[in-house]
């Protein structure tokens, strides 16, 4: 059974107005003194943010109380200094992002300019394990034309400087600002995946390999491929099936490739429309399905990714609760459907960002 590990960057925020407040290190230091040996909590591009990250699991159901944990951990050392916590992937209220300190942001800054200061978005990154390097780069391979659905069923980020977007996940765009952003053509071997990568950093465009922001990647730091497709989920099972249908990914991968099935050649034109198109629809429009990259309804493609990892989720016993997730969310809808019911019902974006701080622990509203 693949180990998963997910990391999730959370949104600090006064509890009163709702407004970003860039007091990471204060919470990295409650943390820290209460633990000196914590290794969960770390700092991350802005003030507003915070990250943590789970240890690798094989069960779903750990995996999932894992991240309601470190949720809860977050909340109380944020409160002790006076924030809480938001699972948002962007701040629905105005904000001027603060930039850490460290010398590898200020490079950042200076290099990047605005694209790094109007960086505020929170994601969520899968880590899944593999065998080694030529069975990751078969993977990366054979994951990209499903990625667009997780991006989907994961938006969360409606809102931008206090005005709706129009996307579902304005992050995603957000994100596409940094130059090694995106999806990646065929590599078809790690040698070949190793020399795109050698090739990038012989620009000097990039500070280091850290910055090579494929949609998915191998890690350098762990024996994983890495899925960075998604926002922060605002509900912590929506976080767990992410990394469940992220498993089922890469185990149907892997098992494509060992039995001889090539990827499909798709185009970094096509899988960028793909992404795009998951980022303004989220579930409430078009897909487009892997199969020909032709629009259909965002059902049809949800389950179509079902049965494209159906044999690797039975196979872990996780194929119904996945089921019947996708369905809640078909039904019930996603991050960015709640922030845009909550403000339809209430008229105010303090009381989304108040109601989604509650939600982040696991209230129901």
């Amino acid at each position: 059974m693949r180990t998963v590990g997910v990391e999730e960057e959370l949104l600090l925020v006064d509890p009163e107005t709702g407004e970003p407040r860039a007091r990471s290190a204060a919470v990295l230091a409650r943390a820290e003194h209460e633990d000196a040996d914590q290794d969960v909590f770390e700092k991350e591009l802005h003030e507003q943010m915070l990250e943590f990250a789970t240890h690798p699991q094989s069960d779903m159901a750990a995996l999932g109380a894992e991240i309601v944990r470190c949720r809860k951990e977050a909340a109380r050392h944020a409160e002790d200094i006076g924030c809480a916590v938001a699972a948002l992937a962007t701040s629905p209220l105005p904000v001027s992002p603060a930039v850490g300190t460290n010398s590898r942001y200020q490079w950042m800054e200076r290099e990047y300019g605005i694209a790094t200061r109007e960086q505020l978005v929170m994601g969520c990154h899968v880590h899944v394990a593999v065998d080694s390097d030529e069975e990751g780069v078969a993977v990366v391979d054979r994951l990209r034309p499903w990625l667009a659905v997780l991006s989907a069923l994961s938006a969360n980020s409606p809102f931008w400087q206090g005005k709706d977007t129009s996307y579902s996940s304005y992050r995603s765009r957000v994100w596409q600002r940094w130059p090694s952003a995106g999806p990646t053509e065929l590599f078809g071997s790690a040698e070949a995946y190793d020399q795109r990568v050698a090739d990038m950093m012989a620009t000097g465009t990039l500070l280091d390999e850290k910055m090579v922001y494929f949609d998915a990647r191998l890690s350098r730091q762990y024996p994983t491929v890495e899925i960075r497709v998604s926002d922060v989920c605002l509900d912590a099972d929506t976080a767990t099936l992410i990394a469940t249908l992220a498993r089922g990914l890469v185990e149907t991968a892997a098992r494509d490739w060992r039995a001889g099935r090539a990827p499909a050649d798709l185009g970094v034109s096509v899988l960028r429309l793909a992404g795009w198109r998951a980022a303004r629809s989220g579930l409430t429009g078009d897909l487009l399905l892997p199969a020909g990259m032709r629009p259909a309804p965002a059902a049809t493609v949800v389950e179509a990714l079902l049965e494209h990892v159906a044999d690797a989720l039975a196979d872990s016993g996780d194929l119904d609760r996945a089921r019947e997730h996708c369905a809640r969310l078909l039904r019930d809808g996603n991050g960015a459907r709640v922030q845009r019911d909550l403000l339809a019902r209430t008229g105010s974006l303090r009381e989304v960002v108040a109601a989604c701080v509650r939600r982040t622990q696991g209230a129901t509203e």
